[in-house]
């Protein structure tokens, strides 16, 4: 009896120690997986929408190494010869953000799901990637005509321009829009600047129909001369609640007076000069880029710079001297952000307003690429 009792007591503990062991390895897959998410940050799912038949469609996955290590993507495995990927070749650096982009060439029609495995250095196991859509027979493009997109909502563009205004005057912008979606919505502009006013045609806009979104300035209630900007939002249908991924900028520049000047006033003014007007700008891997322009005075009288703005973050500016006498010169820094920049969608430019008659306002283009 005893005898029994002591087998049955070792088969209890080799029981009850499998179930241990059982416990520890699933704590430790769940672990690994909490560790798999917390190593690379972003979407890993999307919906690339419709497109046409043998049009191909690519969904771009963004991503950043959360690791206290750098990262390689090692191999990429999509589930078909149908979907292509491409993806950093190199090293990717702790806290490095970066992009994968995945296209599905959509020779056949009607719904598609791909899928693809990306194994990096950092992960014991692949992280899955899935991009989902349709393939239209009769699907047009409207991204010529619509450039961007808010949900069901296509624009013609993503920002509202009014340059080179008087005081007083007033100025519209036609903003067109196409509804992309299924089912009939009354789209509007939401948190209107008191200057700022806007018309939707028609007010209610059926599945597949196109509008416009009339925008009117009126530069009698604009504070200041030079750069005013402010956001504007798309809504679908009135009670939207306001999102960042329906954000449309908006910016004015109120030109100083200049009337009535003589001519020998004319001829006596200050005259601004710049080495340049336009800044091509290369990262080559790097941040932060800087560029320098030359700043002179080749008037007669001092040249006050009264403003420097800038269109965009992702920029930054320092000016020497804000005020030049004549044949006096200053050095204009500009500094890029790379990261920054990649997420405006307006264009990045610097803004000056000066008492030159000829150019009281001048802008500074900024072109920045990567190699």
């Amino acid at each position: 009896m005893k005898e029994r009792d002591v087998n049955n007591n070792m088969r209890q503990d080799k029981r009850d120690k499998a179930k241990w062991l059982l416990l520890f390895c699933l704590m430790a897959f769940c672990s690994l997986a909490t560790s798999a998410q917390k190593s690379l940050i972003g979407k890993t799912t999307i919906d690339a929408g419709r497109t046409g038949y043998q049009t191909p469609v690519t969904a771009v996955f963004e991503f950043q190494n959360k690791t206290k290590r750098h990262l390689q993507i090692t191999d990429v495995r999509p589930d078909c010869a149908c979907t292509t990927v491409d993806y950093p070749k190199g090293e990717i650096g702790m806290g490095e953000k970066f992009q994968i982009r995945m296209t599905y060439d959509a020779r056949q029609l009607g719904h598609f799901d791909k899928q693809a495995a990306v194994v990096t250095n950092g992960l014991k196991k692949p992280m899955y990637i899935r991009m989902h859509g349709i393939v239209l027979e009769d699907y047009v493009d409207l991204s010529a005509n619509y450039p961007v997109e808010m949900g069901d909502l296509f624009l013609s563009k993503g920002e509202l321009e009014y340059d080179d205004i008087n005081r007083g005057a007033v100025q519209e912008q036609e903003l067109l829009i196409y509804n992309n979606g299924t089912h009939a919505c009354m789209p509007n502009l939401m948190q209107l600047p008191s200057y700022l006013t806007a018309v939707v045609t028609p007010e209610k806009l059926a599945p597949r129909h196109a509008g416009k979104i009339t925008v009117t300035l009126n530069s009698a209630n604009l504070h200041d001369y030079g750069l005013t900007q402010t956001t504007v939002y798309l809504a679908a249908n009135p009670g939207d609640k306001v999102s960042p991924d329906h954000e449309i900028g908006v910016s004015a520049v109120l030109l100083p007076p200049f009337e009535g000047l003589t001519a020998e006033q004319q001829a006596m003014a200050p005259q601004l000069v710049l080495s340049a007007e336009k800044v091509d700008i290369t990262f080559a891997g790097k941040k932060k880029r800087t560029a320098t322009i030359d700043v002179s005075n080749q008037g007669h009288r001092d040249l006050n710079i009264s403003s420097l703005q800038l269109f965009t973050r992702g920029l930054q500016v320092s000016l020497g001297k804000r005020v030049l006498k004549a044949g006096e010169h200053t050095k204009l820094k500009i500094t890029a952000l790379r990261e920054e920049l990649q997420k405006v969608r307006m264009r990045p430019r610097i803004l000056m307003i000066t008492n030159d008659p000829q150019k009281s306002k001048v802008t500074i283009s900024i072109n920045t690429n990567e190699k």
